[in-house]
C-alpha cells in the first residue's frame, strides 16, 4: 500500500478518535507541488495517450487515468482542510472523510491495475486537477464553487458511460468498482454544495448568481453537456442550478489563461 494512502487513513482514524488539533495560528502557504510520487510523468493534457478501451492497453490506460484523478482528489481534499481557516468544525471533518474515501478509491483502482499486470505511474498523466487547486487557493468560496461543483461533479456525469463501455467489453469487475466510487462521489459533491452554500449565506451572496459570476471570472473548464441529473440531484443540485449548468454547458469556457490546459478533467 502506498505510504500516502496509509497516512491518510491514519489521519482519518486519528480525527475520529479525537486526536487531531486544528492549528489556525500558522499561515497556510502556497503548494505548487503537493506530495506525489516521481511517477507518473506529468505532461500536457493533449499529450496523454488515447487508447481504445477494447484493448488490454486501453483498459489499463483508462483505469490509470481514473486512479490518477483519485490520487489528485486526495490532495485536493487535504488542501481544503489545510488552506481555509475559521470554518465550522464539520467542514474539516467532511473534507478529511473525503480524503479517506478518495484514498480508498485509489487503492481499489491500484489493486485492479496490479491484477492487470500494471501499476500507478506506468502511464503519463496531466496535472490539470492540481492546477485548478492552485487557481482557487485564495478563497474557500471559489474553491467550493469550482472544484466540487464542476470538476468533481463531472465524474457523476461521465462514470455511467464509462461503466457501460467496460461492461460491453466484458470488464464487469472494473465497472463494479466504479459503482462504489460513483456512490461516494455523489457524497463528495454534496459536501462541496453544502459548504459552497454555507459561505454564500455567510457573505450574503446569491448562490446561483455567484456561481455564474465565478465560472466566468476564473476561466473554469467546460461543463459537460450530458449531465447525470439524477446523481446531481442526489448531490444537492436543485432545478434552478441544473438549468444554469445546462446553459453554461453550451457556452465556450472563458478564454483566459486560467482555462488553458484544463481539458480532460473529470
Amino acid at each position: 500500500m502506498p505510504r500516502k494512502i496509509e497516512q491518510v487513513q491514519a489521519l482519518w482514524a486519528a480525527w475520529q478518535a479525537g486526536q487531531c488539533v486544528l492549528d489556525w495560528q500558522t499561515e497556510a502557504v502556497p503548494m505548487p507541488v503537493p506530495g506525489r510520487p516521481a511517477k507518473p510523468v506529468l505532461v500536457d493534457p493533449q499529450q496523454v495517450p488515447r487508447r481504445r478501451i477494447g484493448t488490454p492497453a486501453g483498459k489499463v490506460a483508462l483505469i490509470h487515468a481514473i486512479a490518477h484523478i483519485e490520487f489528485n482528489a486526495i490532495n485536493l481534499a487535504l488542501d481544503a482542510v489545510y488552506r481555509f481557516r475559521g470554518l465550522p468544525l464539520d467542514y474539516y471533518r467532511d473534507w478529511l472523510q473525503v480524503a479517506a474515501e478518495e484514498a480508498y478509491h485509489f487503492q481499489l483502482l491500484n489493486d485492479r491495475l496490479a491484477v492487470l499486470g500494471a501499476a500507478y505511474g506506468d502511464e503519463a498523466a496531466h496535472n490539470g486537477l492540481w492546477n485548478m487547486a492552485i487557481q482557487t487557493d485564495h478563497d474557500v468560496l471559489v474553491r467550493m464553487a469550482l472544484v466540487p461543483r464542476i470538476l468533481e461533479a463531472r465524474g457523476l456525469d461521465v462514470t455511467p458511460g464509462i461503466q457501460l463501455r467496460l461492461r460491453q467489453h466484458g470488464d464487469t469487475v472494473t465497472a463494479d468498482l466504479l459503482d462504489i466510487i460513483l456512490r461516494d462521489e455523489i457524497g463528495h459533491v454534496a459536501i462541496g454544495n453544502r459548504w459552497y452554500r454555507h459561505v454564500c449565506d455567510e457573505r450574503g451572496l446569491d448562490p446561483v448568481e455567484t456561481f455564474k459570476r465565478l465560472y466566468h471570472e476564473h476561466g473554469s473548464p467546460m461543463i459537460a453537456a450530458s449531465m447525470n441529473r439524477s446523481a446531481r440531484k442526489q448531490a444537492g443540485f436543485d432545478e434552478v442550478e441544473l438549468a444554469l449548468l445546462a446553459s453554461l454547458s453550451i457556452e465556450p469556457p472563458p478564454a483566459t489563461p486560467k482555462a488553458l490546459g484544463q481539458a480532460g478533467l473529470r
